[in-house]
């Protein structure tokens, strides 16, 4: 991260962390582009000094972005807050909100794609809810009002509209947004509202979410297990840069970009995780498969080893293997919510639900699938109490159902592993 006194392009907020950003710019044009944090009493100053062209702007100075600006979009002058900063060639500040533009963007894709009808059509029947009351919020409220034309309510913590009251002061529901930043990366899968709530929704269709970082957000996920079509937010933040990145360079961009650079972000930063019996060869898969890709490999075996001190069959031998659930649950919550790995999990990790949020929020679960013969239970504590076939009748069927692909091992590591890529198209 880099804060410079003269820079092209930019995002300016007061703690950024990991964005993606500087690389969705890039593939647009609007580059050199710099994460730039300030402090409250600096932010002011480097808005109205600093020697930029073209700034996006985020928490917490959306509102003073649109305060210093010299001339504003209608939707900043409508929203009081903006998320992009132009300066124009007489030295004046330009302020428009491309959150609203990026949102109405993935909302109108969604309904095509998912309910196979145009937005108005597809949703205008009931009303729609905001979850939070923050800058985004209001984005993604003039945005789905903008799209729909139906009404929109924010939900929060306190007044008529919380958390408590949605069902019963809107059952007409059929959309309802996630804009807060719960279940956001590193604090996922959560989730603003539980499965309970979304299901007291008679008529709720789609669930949209903010958030871009988990893939699968906690509400998302909350909305899959009640087959509602869902989606998070890498969409609106593809779009919203697209726009961005046209008022930036003063030119017209080709939205067909935006789902190309969505796709390749997606490929990139979405987990590959291997699951199948002890033995079926996840790791030296995984090892293979990484060095192709050139990806940071995590064996959760090694990493379990690593957090608890003792090896797994160790720890299995001395403690038992519900404690040892425990521990590896913990541990492949912590690799599953991060980005552009691959992943080997131990044999048993389909025995805990919770392990199912934890690799499919942000990850590509693959089964390799190994004849039973060819197993091996030495070194394997479970498998030698219990036997490779009663731990197959027991996995199996998990393995199965949590898999998003399924390969059977052609022999040798590097024949798994490239058949792996050519089934995700890497």
């Amino acid at each position: 991260m880099e804060a410079t006194r003269s820079l092209a392009f930019g995002l300016l907020g007061r703690k950024l962390g990991h964005s993606w950003s500087p690389q969705i710019h890039a593939s647009l044009g609007s580059a050199p582009y710099t994460l730039v944090e300030r402090e409250p009493e600096d932010a002011e100053a480097f808005l109205r000094e600093g020697a930029w062209r073209g700034l996006n702007v985020t928490i917490p100075y959306k509102r003073l972005a649109a305060e210093v600006a010299d001339s504003r979009s209608e939707r900043v002058e409508r929203l009081g807050v903006a998320n992009t900063l132009v300066r124009r060639s007489d030295g004046s500040i330009f302020a428009d909100n491309t959150d609203v533009l990026g949102f109405s963007w993935m909302l109108s894709r969604f309904c095509s794609r998912n309910l196979d009808a145009e937005a108005r059509d597809a949703l205008c029947s009931g009303e729609a809810l905001v979850l939070g009351t923050g800058g985004a919020a209001q984005a993604v409220k003039a945005a789905v009002e903008d799209t729909l034309g139906c009404a929109t309510t924010l939900i929060s913590r306190r007044g008529d509209d919380t958390y408590e009251t949605m069902v019963a002061r809107h059952p007409t529901t059929t959309l309802i947004v996630n804009a807060t930043p719960v279940g956001m990366y590193p604090d996922c899968p959560a989730s603003p509202v539980d499965d309970g709530t979304l299901a007291a929704f008679p008529q709720l269709m789609a669930v949209l979410d903010a958030v871009y970082n988990p893939e699968r957000t906690g509400i998302c996920l909350a909305a899959e297990r009640l087959g509602i079509p869902s989606e998070s937010g890498l969409a609106m933040l593809v779009a919203q840069a697209h726009f961005s990145s046209e008022l930036f360079q003063g030119r017209a961009l080709d939205e067909a970009s935006i789902e190309q650079i969505e796709q390749r972000l997606r490929l990139s930063q979405r987990n590959i995780v291997l699951i199948g019996m002890p033995g079926a060869g996840k790791t030296s898969t995984g090892r293979a498969l990484a060095r192709s890709l050139h990806r940071p490999f995590i064996d959760l075996d090694d990493a379990f080893a690593v957090d608890a001190g003792v090896s797994a069959a160790q720890y299995i031998t001395e403690n038992g293997e519900p404690a040892f659930r425990d521990v590896e649950s913990k541990v492949t919550a912590s690799y599953g919510c991060q980005s552009g790995l691959v992943i080997a999990c131990g044999g048993g990790v389909v025995t805990r639900s919770e392990n199912y949020d934890a690799i499919h929020q942000n990850g590509t679960i693959c089964f390799i699938d190994r004849p039973l013969y060819q197993l091996s239970s030495n070194g394997r504590p479970v498998s030698q109490l219990k036997g490779i076939e009663r731990l197959a009748n027991e996995r199996m069927g998990l393995y199965q159902s949590w898999s998003d692909i399924h390969i059977v091992c052609t022999g040798s590591a590097a024949g798994d592993a490239l058949l792996i890529r050519a089934k995700l198209g890497l």
